[in-house]
């Protein structure tokens, strides 16, 4: 078993060849790892209109992330260093506590067809729920190969909502996020649901807000796993509450939860902006906007929860197309869709945890400035070595900015033979 103790501190070569010895890749990871293979121009070219070119991303890896007892290697997509570190350390020490747990507690997703200017809104419901047999076979019909893999339209609800009436088609769409399959199946009821409520449709459409795709992710850390112990956790518990209260500071907790989220949603080719829409959505569900996650003490540990929609997928999309999309889910050891979610869960839950930690107790920006040393180096225009040393005398100062890695340069220069 490869040691991934200093793992940040390596060269990305002794990187690559730790991982090399921990997994088994195919000669196209192979390649795509050495190579640093992106997305080829000729296939991005068919992917979006007006293509120009491809843009990249740094790709970093988080070795060991206990979930549900396995260990897994976790691909970011992301810019940001302190994204990485943050979840490296997050999951180091729930790891040491344990890990995550995470449960899917269903994986359908929904789509709608509004209709509006029915005579009767109520009459058109009993109507359409006396025929839901007929719509769900009708519905199935109009994309008939997800049956062939166990999945299908499976259940009807409808819902008045003004002078609309809303019927909400749900569907196990299997490996895919599904958005094609229903969008199908909703066009295929459309006419029929039109003659049955004697009213107009105004659109059919997939919904983003994934209620009956829900995947929750727990831990639980030992007091003596926390640096500053019962103190830290008691005010990681207010933190919880406060972004609970507080649509301002919720709005900051749970972009620190998307940090995690997001890296690892890129990296597998998934639909970010869809993630994070229903997400969001399921933030406000009772009215306000709240923090997704949850802290809470029970007996001498810290209890973290956080509950989601996920409709994340292992197909579809650019998953089959990028290299590193596909190189990503070699690292992640092939998981199936409810794996992925728990997951993704994991990290939201992980980033969480270390952004309360430092909020609560040194603060965010000395550590984040830090991180950033690197990145003030190379604007102000340090290459090769120097952006190293650069970033060092940054690290070693009081303030971390521009000017002053500006300055630190020129001077550096100045001594160099």
């Amino acid at each position: 078993m490869p040691s991934y103790s200093g793992f940040h501190k390596k060269t990305r070569q002794e990187r690559l060849d730790i991982l090399m010895q921990e997994k088994t890749f195919t000669p196209e990871a192979l390649e795509t790892l050495n190579t640093d293979r992106n997305l080829p121009e000729p296939i991005a070219g068919q992917m979006v209109e007006n293509h120009i070119g491809t843009f990249a991303l740094p790709m970093s890896v988080v070795p060991e992330m206990l979930v549900n007892n396995e260990t897994y290697t976790l691909p970011l997509v992301t810019e940001e260093p302190s994204v990485v570190a943050a979840l490296n350390y997050a999951s180091q020490i729930i790891g040491k506590s344990g890990g995550f747990a995470t449960s899917v507690q269903n994986r359908l997703m929904i789509g709608q067809v509004a209709l509006y200017d029915l005579p009767d809104l109520e009459e058109a419901k009993a109507t359409i729920c006396q025929h839901k047999a007929e719509i769900i076979d009708l519905a199935n019909a109009s994309h008939p190969s997800i049956l062939k893999r166990g999945g299908g339209a499976r259940d009807l609800r409808l819902d008045i909502k003004e002078d609309f009436l809303i019927v909400y088609l749900l569907a196990d769409v299997k490996e895919a996020m599904g958005a094609n399959m229903i969008n199908n199946m909703l066009e295929g009821i459309k006419p029929y649901l039109v003659e049955l409520s004697q009213g107009q449709a105004l659109m059919a459409i997939l919904s983003n807000y994934a209620t009956e795709s829900l995947v929750t992710a727990t831990c639980r850390i030992a007091f003596d796993r926390i640096p500053g112990g019962q103190e830290t956790a008691k005010k990681i518990t207010l933190a919880s509450r406060l972004a609970q209260v507080d649509p301002y500071r919720a709005a900051t907790h749970n972009k620190g939860i998307f940090n995690g989220i997001d890296a690892l949603v890129l990296a597998t080719g998934n639909d970010w902006r869809a993630i994070e829409a229903g997400c969001h959505a399921y933030a406000c569900q009772d009215g306000q906007y709240r923090g997704l996650s949850s802290w809470s003490i029970v007996d001498d540990q810290l209890v973290g929860t956080l509950t989601l929609p996920m409709p994340i997928a292992t197909v579809g999309g650019s998953i089959g197309l990028n290299p590193k999309v596909k190189l990503a889910f070699e690292l992640l050891g092939h998981p199936d869709a409810k794996t992925l979610a728990g997951l993704v869960a994991s990290a939201g839950l992980a980033q969480n945890f270390a952004a309360l930690r430092a909020l609560v107790t040194t603060g965010i920006q000395a550590g984040h400035m830090k991180l950033q040393a690197k990145s003030l180096a190379m604007l102000a225009g340090a290459q090769g070595d120097d952006i190293e040393i650069v970033a060092q005398k940054l690290r070693e100062g009081q303030h971390t900015n521009l000017e002053k890695a500006k300055n630190i340069l020129e001077e550096l220069r100045k001594n160099q033979p």
